[in-house]
């Protein structure tokens, strides 16, 4: 039988509480015990932990079915800061600054952001209109799935 790769349970879960990203738990990891693990690994374990994801869902600010090549896109990224931001956690670094700069942007523009799978770039900038009542320009077709799998 292989040697277990969590040398501590409890470790790991204080980190993934903590918020510590899952990247930061792998290279940790080989930095204190020189154990090599990986990303899904720390999914699967904060999963069988029963621990909450911590990704924020908000199908208010992100309606839309996200095609995996825009997935890293920065108005998404900033999307996905802004409903965090909404749910009550506490952004780390400069994610508050970028976020604030991001939004006051967009109000000196007076744009929103409109989404569209079916383009290369698929986030765009768009004139508000007075239909438009946060920081997206809301799908005429109703809500999609979030992403793809």
């Amino acid at each position: 039988m292989p040697p277990r790769k969590i040398q501590n349970e409890q470790e790991a879960i204080r980190w993934i509480e903590e918020g510590k990203t899952y990247a930061w738990i792998v290279e940790k990891y080989k930095e204190k015990y020189g154990i090599e693990t990986t990303v899904p690994m720390w999914s699967t374990f904060r999963r069988r932990k029963g621990i909450e994801p911590r990704v924020v869902r908000d199908t208010n600010l992100i309606p839309w079915k996200i095609a995996k090549e825009h997935m890293l896109a920065y108005p998404l990224v900033m999307l996905r800061s802004e409903a965090r931001m909404r749910a009550g956690e506490e952004l780390k670094g400069r994610a508050a600054s970028k976020l604030q700069s991001w939004k006051n942007m967009l109000e000196e523009t007076n744009q929103v952001v409109y989404y569209d799978r079916d383009t290369e770039d698929g986030f765009f900038y768009v004139p508000r209109e007075d239909s438009d009542t946060d920081l997206i320009r809301r799908p005429k077709g109703g809500l999609r799935p979030q992403s793809e799998d």
